[in-house]
């Protein structure tokens, strides 16, 4: 890769970072994508799903691949200390999409570049909302594949706190699917001096997370893989009052699609079940706010494209991360092309906080210890992830493409 070019990337990834902007709000990420798009030649489209950007590469006969980033941050205050650190109080990039957009950036510019070795059409998709589960799906709906060529394959990466350098690989389910549920539970407030006077919705909730907790543990097999994580309960507003509702914020992930039903019917159960034995006279409103199914890469695809991420990195360092509990609503845009899928960890942790691991289970063991997406002191180093990600996301495509 150039060296102009790294340079141009680091300054974009530092911009970048300094400005997140949340789900939906990508007003001047997606200019910057656009913008930079347009540079190289590509046909720019704007404003897809709110603030999606496309652009469209066509270069004679032969496949079309397909390129995505998403462009999103999180409502994490920033502690890592860098010097271009976000300026946007409460907002950070924290899961490493700045990240993400930079290398598909210079992956495009690079493309463009070397027009002469490859025939077919990239396409590039800059999304909005993946941390909502909504953005793929806002995209697809606002008439994406009725504006560009529909894929043969699509391709993407995920930075990860896995060594820079290193390339998870995984065939078939490799994300799970993520649902997002309100649970709002009712009672009936009143003194707190005198609690027999009411129906407590906060030890309504407090004996509905414990008893939540048992679904995984006593009904999901363990042959099969689930989480149920309870991140938030909101209930009152002083300490002498016992109030009327309490609320509670349900993040679920699974692989399976049958263990995904049997999950949720359970959770429903529990809460409702909760409700009644606390004596409540209104029935607990369940919500689902985000849904997104299991990431899942077709296997034949894999196979095909991990001889040129190989190239790139060597093949002793594309290695298989093992299923990954995280969720991605990439596989929607698959999905609805009709396309194959192949997602890849990038590694984004420095090198050298890996020395001296000699086996799988001791880089484990340091991964655990490492920042990891969606601390508020996450952050990839800059080299060689920049450099990798551009590599891996611009030598996959070219595997695709036409001679």
């Amino acid at each position: 890769m150039e060296s102009d070019l790294v340079e141009r990337l680091h300054g974009v990834y530092r911009d970048l970072h300094a400005h997140p902007e949340l789900s939906f709000q990508e007003q001047r990420t997606a200019g910057i994508a656009a913008a930079w798009l347009r540079e190289c030649g590509y046909d720019v489209i704007e404003q897809i799903g709110t603030t999606g950007v496309a652009g469209v590469l066509r270069n004679g006969d032969g496949p079309t691949v397909l390129l995505r980033a998403d462009m999103d941050a999180l409502p994490v205050p920033e502690a890592t200390g860098l010097d271009y650190a976000s300026r946007t109080d409460g907002v950070m990039h924290a899961c490493g999409h700045d990240m993400h957009v930079t290398c598909l950036l210079g992956a495009a510019a690079t493309l463009a570049a070397t027009r002469g070795d490859w025939s077919g059409t990239v396409t590039v998709v800059c999304q909005p909302a993946e941390e909502t589960a909504q953005g793929a799906a806002a995209m697809v709906a606002d008439g994406l594949f009725d504006r560009i060529p529909r894929p043969d394959v699509v391709l993407g990466q995920h930075v990860a706190p896995i060594p820079a350098g290193v390339i998870g690989l995984r065939s078939g389910p490799a994300f799970a699917a993520t649902d997002s549920l309100r649970v709002t539970l009712y009672g009936s407030g009143g003194h707190g001096s005198r609690p027999e006077t009411t129906v407590d919705p906060v030890v309504m909730a407090a004996a509905t997370v414990l008893r939540l907790q048992g679904i995984v543990s006593r009904e999901v097999s363990g042959n099969d893989m689930a989480v149920v994580t309870v991140g938030a309960l909101t209930a009152g507003t002083k300490y002498n009052i016992i109030p009327d509702e309490a609320e509670l914020l349900l993040s679920v992930r699974t692989y399976d699609p049958a263990v995904r039903t049997k999950v949720l019917a359970a959770i429903e159960r529990v809460v409702r079940a909760e409700a009644q034995a606390s004596g409540a006279a209104t029935q607990p409103r369940i919500e689902a706010v985000e849904s997104a199914p299991a990431v899942v890469n077709d296997v034949a695809a894999v196979d095909r494209t991990r001889a040129a991420l190989a190239g790139v990195v060597g093949a002793e360092r594309v290695i298989d991360p093992g299923p990954v509990t995280g969720s991605e609503d990439v596989g929607v845009l698959a999905d609805a092309a009709g396309a194959p899928l192949v997602f890849w960890l990038l590694g984004g942790a420095d090198p050298s906080a890996f020395a001296g691991a000699a086996d799988p289970a001791a880089m484990a063991r340091i991964v655990a210890e490492l920042p990891s997406n969606h601390s508020p002191r996450y952050a990839p180093v800059e080299q060689p992830t920049i450099s990798v990600g551009v590599a891996a996301l611009a030598a996959a495509a070219r595997h695709w493409l036409g001679a």
